[in-house]
Protein backbone atom coordinates (compact mmCIF):
# COMPACT_ATOMS: atom_id res chain seq x y z
CA UNK A 1 0.00 0.00 0.00
CA UNK A 2 1.26 3.25 -0.71
CA UNK A 3 -0.79 5.80 1.13
CA UNK A 4 -4.54 5.22 2.81
CA UNK A 5 -6.97 7.21 2.38
CA UNK A 6 -8.69 7.84 5.97
CA UNK A 7 -12.37 8.98 6.61
CA UNK A 8 -14.74 9.04 9.31
CA UNK A 9 -18.21 7.52 8.71
CA UNK A 10 -20.71 9.65 10.84
CA UNK A 11 -24.11 6.99 10.03
CA UNK A 12 -27.44 8.33 11.58
CA UNK A 13 -30.76 6.12 10.60
CA UNK A 14 -32.93 7.87 8.99
CA UNK A 15 -36.80 6.55 9.68
CA UNK A 16 -37.77 5.84 12.96
CA UNK A 17 -38.89 2.42 13.72
CA UNK A 18 -42.81 2.12 13.69
CA UNK A 19 -45.06 0.31 16.32
CA UNK A 20 -48.05 -1.98 15.16
CA UNK A 21 -50.85 -0.80 16.97
CA UNK A 22 -54.28 -1.75 17.08
CA UNK A 23 -56.36 1.08 15.50
CA UNK A 24 -59.83 1.98 17.03
CA UNK A 25 -60.15 4.17 14.29
CA UNK A 26 -58.99 2.48 11.53
CA UNK A 27 -60.46 -1.13 12.74
CA UNK A 28 -57.24 -2.90 12.76
CA UNK A 29 -53.69 -3.09 13.39
CA UNK A 30 -51.59 -0.01 11.69
CA UNK A 31 -48.47 1.03 11.97
CA UNK A 32 -47.78 4.39 14.20
CA UNK A 33 -45.42 7.39 13.24
CA UNK A 34 -43.72 9.43 15.87
CA UNK A 35 -45.25 12.81 16.05
CA UNK A 36 -42.49 14.57 17.67
CA UNK A 37 -44.57 15.74 20.38
CA UNK A 38 -44.63 14.69 24.34
CA UNK A 39 -47.35 14.96 27.00
CA UNK A 40 -46.72 15.97 29.86
CA UNK A 41 -49.20 15.34 32.76
CA UNK A 42 -48.65 16.66 35.96
CA UNK A 43 -51.02 15.43 39.19
CA UNK A 44 -49.66 17.33 42.29
CA UNK A 45 -45.95 15.73 42.69
CA UNK A 46 -46.23 13.06 40.57
CA UNK A 47 -45.61 13.53 36.70
CA UNK A 48 -46.83 11.21 33.27
CA UNK A 49 -44.90 11.82 30.23
CA UNK A 50 -45.72 10.09 26.82
CA UNK A 51 -44.45 10.64 23.28
CA UNK A 52 -47.08 10.91 20.93
CA UNK A 53 -47.71 8.95 18.08
CA UNK A 54 -50.29 8.97 15.21
CA UNK A 55 -51.51 6.09 12.73
CA UNK A 56 -50.04 6.50 9.37
CA UNK A 57 -53.80 6.15 7.61
CA UNK A 58 -56.36 8.28 9.80
CA UNK A 59 -54.30 9.89 12.21
CA UNK A 60 -55.51 8.41 15.46
CA UNK A 61 -53.11 9.03 18.42
CA UNK A 62 -51.01 5.99 21.09
CA UNK A 63 -49.38 7.40 23.78
CA UNK A 64 -45.58 5.39 24.00
CA UNK A 65 -45.32 5.17 27.64
CA UNK A 66 -41.95 7.37 29.30
CA UNK A 67 -42.61 8.20 32.88
CA UNK A 68 -45.50 6.62 34.89
CA UNK A 69 -46.62 8.59 37.93
CA UNK A 70 -42.64 9.55 38.70
CA UNK A 71 -42.52 12.11 41.61
CA UNK A 72 -41.50 15.05 39.91
CA UNK A 73 -37.84 15.80 42.10
CA UNK A 74 -36.83 12.90 40.49
CA UNK A 75 -36.80 14.36 37.28
CA UNK A 76 -33.58 16.51 36.48
CA UNK A 77 -35.18 20.25 35.86
CA UNK A 78 -33.08 20.17 32.00
CA UNK A 79 -34.75 17.01 31.72
CA UNK A 80 -38.05 18.40 32.52
CA UNK A 81 -37.57 21.68 30.46
CA UNK A 82 -37.19 19.12 27.35
CA UNK A 83 -39.92 17.27 27.65
CA UNK A 84 -42.41 20.52 27.54
CA UNK A 85 -40.78 22.04 25.01
CA UNK A 86 -40.85 19.26 22.72
CA UNK A 87 -36.73 18.69 22.65
CA UNK A 88 -36.39 17.29 18.49
CA UNK A 89 -33.37 15.80 19.78
CA UNK A 90 -34.89 13.94 23.02
CA UNK A 91 -37.85 12.77 20.82
CA UNK A 92 -35.54 11.23 18.60
CA UNK A 93 -33.74 9.31 20.89
CA UNK A 94 -37.40 7.80 22.48
CA UNK A 95 -38.12 7.44 19.17
CA UNK A 96 -35.49 5.12 18.04
CA UNK A 97 -35.57 3.08 21.65
CA UNK A 98 -36.60 -0.17 19.55
CA UNK A 99 -36.42 -2.23 22.68
CA UNK A 100 -38.50 -0.04 24.94
CA UNK A 101 -41.28 0.28 21.83
CA UNK A 102 -41.15 -3.67 21.82
CA UNK A 103 -42.25 -3.98 25.46
CA UNK A 104 -45.30 -1.66 25.30
CA UNK A 105 -46.75 -3.19 21.93
CA UNK A 106 -44.49 -6.12 21.07
CA UNK A 107 -44.47 -5.59 17.28
CA UNK A 108 -42.38 -3.06 15.53
CA UNK A 109 -41.61 -2.21 12.00
CA UNK A 110 -37.86 -1.06 11.48
CA UNK A 111 -36.60 0.74 8.41
CA UNK A 112 -32.77 0.04 6.95
CA UNK A 113 -32.20 3.32 5.63
CA UNK A 114 -29.40 5.57 7.19
CA UNK A 115 -27.70 8.92 6.45
CA UNK A 116 -24.06 9.20 5.79
CA UNK A 117 -21.78 12.18 6.92
CA UNK A 118 -17.94 11.87 5.22
CA UNK A 119 -15.22 13.21 7.08
CA UNK A 120 -11.82 13.36 5.67
CA UNK A 121 -9.38 12.26 8.51
CA UNK A 122 -6.06 14.02 7.27
CA UNK A 123 -4.66 14.40 4.02
CA UNK A 124 -5.24 12.15 0.79
CA UNK A 125 -3.52 11.93 -2.54
CA UNK A 126 -3.81 10.55 -6.10
CA UNK A 127 -1.69 7.91 -5.13
CA UNK A 128 -3.08 6.44 -2.15
CA UNK A 129 -4.10 3.00 -2.85
CA UNK A 130 -5.62 2.01 0.12
CA UNK A 131 -9.12 3.19 2.09
CA UNK A 132 -9.82 3.18 5.71
CA UNK A 133 -13.00 3.92 7.17
CA UNK A 134 -14.04 4.38 10.57
CA UNK A 135 -17.54 4.17 11.67
CA UNK A 136 -19.58 6.54 14.31
CA UNK A 137 -23.07 5.84 14.67
CA UNK A 138 -25.43 7.85 16.13
CA UNK A 139 -27.26 5.17 18.00
CA UNK A 140 -27.49 1.13 17.25
CA UNK A 141 -28.88 0.00 13.43
CA UNK A 142 -30.10 -3.45 12.41
CA UNK A 143 -28.65 -2.60 8.47
CA UNK A 144 -25.61 -5.38 8.11
CA UNK A 145 -22.41 -3.87 7.17
CA UNK A 146 -21.91 -5.33 3.62
CA UNK A 147 -25.15 -3.72 2.75
CA UNK A 148 -23.77 -0.40 4.33
CA UNK A 149 -20.81 -0.78 2.43
CA UNK A 150 -22.02 -1.83 -0.87
CA UNK A 151 -24.50 0.51 -0.72
CA UNK A 152 -22.01 3.84 0.28
CA UNK A 153 -19.50 2.69 -1.97
CA UNK A 154 -21.10 1.56 -5.40
CA UNK A 155 -19.62 -2.34 -4.99
CA UNK A 156 -21.22 -5.48 -4.88
CA UNK A 157 -21.80 -7.62 -1.33
CA UNK A 158 -20.37 -10.67 -3.39
CA UNK A 159 -17.03 -8.14 -4.38
CA UNK A 160 -17.07 -7.48 -0.93
CA UNK A 161 -16.89 -11.34 0.43
CA UNK A 162 -14.55 -11.86 -2.49
CA UNK A 163 -12.06 -8.96 -1.21
CA UNK A 164 -12.21 -9.90 2.37
CA UNK A 165 -11.61 -14.02 1.22
CA UNK A 166 -8.18 -12.36 -0.93
CA UNK A 167 -7.56 -10.60 2.42
CA UNK A 168 -7.92 -7.29 1.08
CA UNK A 169 -10.37 -6.51 3.09
CA UNK A 170 -9.73 -6.64 6.84
CA UNK A 171 -12.29 -5.45 9.83
CA UNK A 172 -11.81 -4.37 13.07
CA UNK A 173 -12.47 -5.68 16.07
CA UNK A 174 -15.35 -8.80 14.37
CA UNK A 175 -12.65 -10.44 12.34
CA UNK A 176 -14.26 -12.73 9.14
CA UNK A 177 -17.83 -12.66 10.11
CA UNK A 178 -18.29 -8.93 10.38
CA UNK A 179 -19.41 -8.37 6.98
CA UNK A 180 -22.34 -10.36 7.95
CA UNK A 181 -23.37 -9.16 10.92
CA UNK A 182 -24.76 -4.81 12.16
CA UNK A 183 -22.69 -2.11 11.74
CA UNK A 184 -21.20 -1.22 14.79
CA UNK A 185 -20.02 2.03 16.46
CA UNK A 186 -16.28 2.25 16.29
CA UNK A 187 -15.78 -0.63 13.71
CA UNK A 188 -12.89 -0.23 11.93
CA UNK A 189 -12.84 -1.38 7.60
CA UNK A 190 -9.57 -1.57 5.87
CA UNK A 191 -9.60 -2.18 1.88
CA UNK A 192 -6.55 -2.68 -0.18
CA UNK A 193 -7.79 -1.71 -3.58
CA UNK A 194 -4.29 -1.91 -5.19
CA UNK A 195 -4.49 -2.96 -8.77
CA UNK A 196 -8.31 -2.47 -8.48
CA UNK A 197 -9.27 -0.82 -12.13
CA UNK A 198 -12.32 1.16 -9.91
CA UNK A 199 -9.91 2.45 -6.96
CA UNK A 200 -10.14 5.99 -7.58
CA UNK A 201 -13.94 5.87 -7.78
CA UNK A 202 -14.61 4.20 -4.61
CA UNK A 203 -12.65 6.05 -2.77
CA UNK A 204 -14.66 8.95 -4.19
CA UNK A 205 -17.73 7.47 -3.69
CA UNK A 206 -16.44 7.00 0.06
CA UNK A 207 -15.82 10.52 0.81
CA UNK A 208 -11.93 10.75 -0.39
Amino acid sequence: MSGIVRIHWAIAPAIAPRPLVNCNRCGGVKAYRCSEKFRVNANGKRIDVWLIYRCVDCDNSWNFGIFERCNRRDIEPALLQALESNDPGLARRHAFDVSALRNQVGHVEEFLDVAVQRHLVGQTSESATALELRLGLEMPISLRLDRLLANELGISRSRLQALQERRLLTVRPDGAKALRRAAREGMIVLIDLEGEPDREAIISAAGG
